[in-house]
């Protein structure tokens, strides 16, 4: 999905920054659009700012400096009941006095809303996360799974074009996690609401969102959907955050035509897209995703460059193989293939040698 002007944006954050000390800045400049009905994720590790963000979003922080605007109009000062965002929080924060319909029915009543529309609101919000039946129950009779879908049942309730969800997953098991990911995704778009989702699980990211804003150091690193972050990161920080990647140091000899020849640190000429380095004698950092490493040199032009590789460990994963080789003095260099009747187990201790097209290894800068 393109990004979208400032000024039509259904959300947008400008020249945002946020300082809790009045000294170091936790979120720093940032400005980001979304249009309304998209999925976006905010995906990093702890203290990068996305959090923050969220909570400035939904009027739980103030912004130190800069301007948060939904549909348009600047919310800064609105307080955080009058913004009409719905949330759910990863402790489901649900009232345990109170039954699954009075959760339910509590945001409507803060709204005003008669008696009435409030059952029916009620009721369809629950039909929603198929917890009709589950309407008369208090929170502690619920499983994890239960509570987490009347918390996003709540948030749904009062009919918000937005809903914020921090790190909403974080408590369920991972079969359990895994399915709330697909029925949250297809409630958003059945139900065309925007949803900001922060995590800091890249699965989960992928997964589930339309774009992926990767935070790090209080500053969005790139912004991007999950195919394009993933097979295309900008900087060595993305590369290593989303996915498992390989990683080798070395110096470019030399750029041409968008790619660069790289002289490895352990030894060793690779030829890589040229990302972000420029120059001859420029330090880089190559990324290339354990998939798209060849072992077979048929598959390879014939003047591809090859490096040598050791097999360090061979382990079997069911669908996939992994791999673990010395390669230019690493031993953590790692490749996938795929579990098909016609592939090779390599076997530790044997020498072989792998290469991969250029386009699939990325010249990055050196971190």
């Amino acid at each position: 999905m393109a990004d979208t002007a400032i000024n039509d944006a259904f959300v947008a954050f400008e020249r945002v920054q946020k300082s809790y000390d009045g000294e170091l800045l936790v979120v720093k400049d940032l400005n980001l659009s979304m249009p309304k009905g998209e999925f976006l994720t905010m995906l990093g590790p702890s203290g990068s700012g996305k959090t923050t963000c969220l909570m400035m979003l939904a009027g739980f922080e103030t912004a130190t400096h800069g301007e948060i605007k939904l549909k348009g109009d600047p919310i800064n000062n609105i307080p955080p009941h009058k913004r009409g965002i719905g949330m759910v929080f990863q402790n489901y924060a649900l009232f345990p006095h109170m039954t699954v319909a009075e959760n339910l029915s509590f945001p409507l009543e803060v709204r005003k809303i008669g008696k009435s529309e409030r059952e029916g609101k009620v009721k369809r919000a629950l039909d929603m996360v198929q917890m009709g039946d589950f309407g008369g129950r208090r929170p502690a009779q619920l499983s994890g799974g239960q509570q987490q879908r009347i918390a996003l049942a709540r948030a749904l309730v009062f009919e918000p074009e937005l809903v914020l969800m921090d790190e909403p997953l974080g408590a369920l098991d991972k079969q359990l996690r895994e399915h709330m990911q697909f029925e949250i995704t297809n409630l958003a778009h059945e139900l065309g609401i925007t949803v900001v989702y922060v995590t800091h699980d890249q699965t989960e990211a992928l997964t589930m969102s339309d774009r992926v804003a990767v935070f790090d150091d209080g500053r969005i690193q790139q912004l991007a959907p999950p195919d394009e972050l993933y097979e295309s990161p900008q900087n060595s920080f993305v590369a290593q955050f989303i996915g498992e990647n390989n990683t080798l140091g070395g110096a470019v000899k030399e750029v041409k035509d968008g790619f660069a020849l790289v002289e490895l640190d352990g030894g060793g000429l690779i030829d890589c897209k040229a990302v972000n380095v420029e120059k001859p004698g420029d330090r880089t950092l190559i990324s290339i995703r354990p998939e798209r490493v060849e072992t077979n040199m048929d598959r390879l032009n014939t003047d591809a460059h090859t490096l040598d590789a050791e097999v360090l460990e061979f382990i079997y994963m069911g669908d996939v193989f992994r791999t673990r080789l010395r390669v230019a003095g690493r031993d953590d260099f790692i490749i996938k293939t795929r579990n098909s009747a016609d592939q090779t187990r390599l076997t530790p201790g044997s020498k072989i040698k792998i290469g991969w097209q250029p386009e699939d290894c990325r010249a990055l800068d050196a971190v």
